[in-house]
Parts: structure tokens; sequence; C-alpha cells
């Protein structure tokens, strides 16, 4: 029986459990959204309440996950733990709750109940970050603070204050979150590669080249505007075509092929290639060649950031839990079937003849990635550490 106290040890264990978990409910729920079923009364456009879901509800939940825990290295300060994790859990099972059923209480209500986690989630952070006058690190309050601020900008969308907003916050919301993969992969896949590579004995390590650095990091802040603000443009295209080269070769350098005998390591580089072939994606959609918008937008979501979500969450709670870095058997199809799932979903509106089943096959690769990573890590993340 675990034991509560060591499942609140650490925010990514119950975090990272409850997004293996919603992952799949959420995917799921919206494949019934899909064929017909009136199974919840979401908020306004059953869209939204998908997108809102993946990206506030799973995504955000595995971002408090790693922050909070990345914060007690960053800082040298303890790692959160005990009633404020159970505070963060209660918050965020209320905000799903509440987008769940927002179509049956006051707007405000809803929206109130759903703010309290990524408020929750910028309160701790600064608290951690600015009590250790860690600042390299502010940049990672910020994005908490554009996050939140953006999840209220959507209500006041759906509640009619700011009309139209909803949909901006949104596609914002999708950014801002690429946005912080690209910032946290770039520190910890080239790190994680130099270490494994040093213990190989090799002499070559991977290039962080600050200048790239910022020219990536530029380009997905402007990329991301352009997406919503300006779609289908010109400026667009150029913008987003010069991401996908600026991000390959950031990648690039980073040896990655060097590290496939190694797929907890590997599938870090895997999943960071989804961001430079989703903006290659949107640059050609945006001139109306081979794919759609939505297909482009999926190569980032699904791709660059579910995909960057399952790698991680595959491999924080081994060292964290005195385990061994090794991806297990189960693990590694895990992997292989969530990419499986993503080319399927990229590619669907090829396929006119039957573009719902290919959705539907690619929600079905999807869910069965994280049963796979649920079943896997449930003792991992509840249990106590191995070398205790």
């Amino acid at each position: 029986m675990p034991r509560l106290d060591t499942f609140l040890s650490y925010a990514f264990r119950p975090l990272f459990l409850l997004s293996g978990v919603f992952a799949i409910f959420a995917v799921v729920i919206w494949m019934m959204i899909l064929n017909g079923s009136a199974v919840v009364g979401t908020v306004g456009n059953s869209l939204y309440w998908h997108g809102h879901e993946m990206i506030v509800g799973f995504v955000l939940a595995t971002v408090a996950g790693f922050i909070l825990t990345a914060v007690a290295n960053w800082t040298g300060r303890p790692a959160l733990s005990g009633l404020p994790v159970s505070w963060l859990v209660t918050a965020w099972l209320l905000g799903r709750g509440a987008m769940l059923y927002a179509n049956t209480m006051p707007v405000a209500a809803s929206a109130a109940l759903d703010m309290l986690f990524p408020l929750s989630l910028c309160i701790f952070t600064a608290r951690e970050i600015f009590a250790a006058g860690n600042k390299r690190n502010y940049k990672i309050v910020l994005i908490t603070v554009i996050l939140a601020s953006l999840n209220l900008v959507f209500h006041l969308g759906v509640a009619g204050i700011l009309p139209g907003a909803d949909y901006i916050a949104l596609y914002l919301l999708i950014h801002v979150v690429v946005l912080l993969v690209a910032i946290v992969a770039g520190r910890v896949v080239p790190n994680f590669t130099a270490n494994w590579l040093r213990g190989q004995g090799a002499n070559e390590t991977p290039v962080v080249n600050a200048t790239v650095d910022r020219i990536a990091i530029a380009l997905t802040i402007l990329t991301g505007l352009a997406a919503v603000f300006y779609p289908g443009r010109l400026t667009l295209g150029v913008l987003a075509m010069l991401a996908a080269f600026t991000h390959a070769l950031r990648v690039s350098q980073w040896h990655g092929l060097r590290t496939v005998r190694n797929p907890l390591l590997f599938i870090l580089h895997v999943a960071y290639l989804w961001l430079p072939a989703g903006y290659a994606m949107m640059s050609l959609a945006s001139f109306g060649w081979a794919f759609t918008p939505t297909a482009a937008l999926h190569g980032l979501t699904m791709g660059g950031i579910g995909s960057m979500i399952l790698a991680m969450m595959t491999r924080v709670p081994l060292g964290h839990t005195g385990r061994p870095l090794h991806a297990s058997r189960l693990t590694v199809v895990a992997y292989v079937i969530l990419l499986a799932a993503i080319c399927i979903r990229v590619m669907s509106p090829w396929n006119a003849v039957d573009y719902l089943g290919m959705i539907e096959l690619a929600a079905a690769g999807w869910c069965l990635a994280f049963a796979i990573f649920t079943w896997v890590y449930w003792p991992i993340l509840t249990g106590p550490r191995v070398d205790r």
C-alpha cells in the first residue's frame, strides 16, 4: 500500500501520474465528441475544450511536476512536498471537473476553479526561485505567469467579456508551451547527452551555441505570434521555415545519433526533432503545400510537446527514486507507438476517404502509449526510493 507522505514527497509523483491518466481520458472524451456523443457539458466550443484541456489539463500538470522538482536543483532549496503538493493536486482536480461540467455552473465559478492550478504554479515557482535569488530562472517564472494570464484571457473570451479572446488565448497558450519546451530541452538534452557520452568514453560532446539558441528562441516567439495573428500569410511561411532550420541546426549539434543505444536519451532528441518538423509543416501549410494548418499544429503539439512530455516523464522519476536510467522494453514500445500515432495524425488529412478513421487510429495509439506509461510507472511514482 503506497504511503501518502511518499506519494507527496515530490510534485512529479502525483502530477505525472495524473498527466498519464488524463492523457487517455481527455482523448477518449474528444473521440466521443467527434463521433456525436454528448458526453459532457463542456465550456463553449467543444474544439476549444479539447485544446484547453490538452494544454492546461495534460501539459500544465506535467510542466508543474517537472518545474517544481527541477527548481530544487536550480536553487538548492528543499523540493516542494507535503501540503503544497496536495494542494496542487486538489486545484488541478477542481479545474478539470469545472471544465468538464462548465455548462452546468456559472461561468465565473468554472473560470475561478480552473484558475486555481495555474495560479498556484505561479506562486510556488516564484516563491522558490525568488527566495533563492536564482536570476537565471526568472524567465521560467515569467512563463508561468504568462500561462496563467492567458488562461484567464481564455475564460474572459468564453464569458463574452473579451469576444474572440478565447481563440487567441488558446493558440497563444500552445505556442508558449512550445517555447518552454525549446528553453528547457535546450538545457537538459545537451547536458544529459554530454554526461552519458563522457560515461561511454567519448571525446566529442554536444555543442551548445549561445547565438543559435537565442535565434531559435526569438524565432519561436515570432513564429508563434505570426501563427496566431497572421495565419496563412507570407510572413508566417518565412518565419516558420527559418524556425525549422534553426531548431534543426540546434539539435544537429547535440550528437543525437550517438545515443541510439540509450532509448531513454535518444527519445529526447527524437522528440525535439518534432519542433523543426512541425515548423516546416507550418511553413508549407501557409503556402498551401502538402500539409494543412491542423496537421502542422499537431506536429508541434502532439509531436513536439507530447513526445517530449513522455520522454521526460519516463526519465525524471527514475533518477529521483534511485533507479538506473534505463528504459524498460515496455517503455520503448510506448515510444514507438506514440511516434507512429503522431505520424498518422499529421498525415491524416491526406486520406480524405477516411479522415476520421485516421484520427481515431492516431488517438488509439496516443492512448495506448500513455496507458503503457501509467502501467509501468504507477509503482515507481507511488512507491518509495529503491535505494533507501
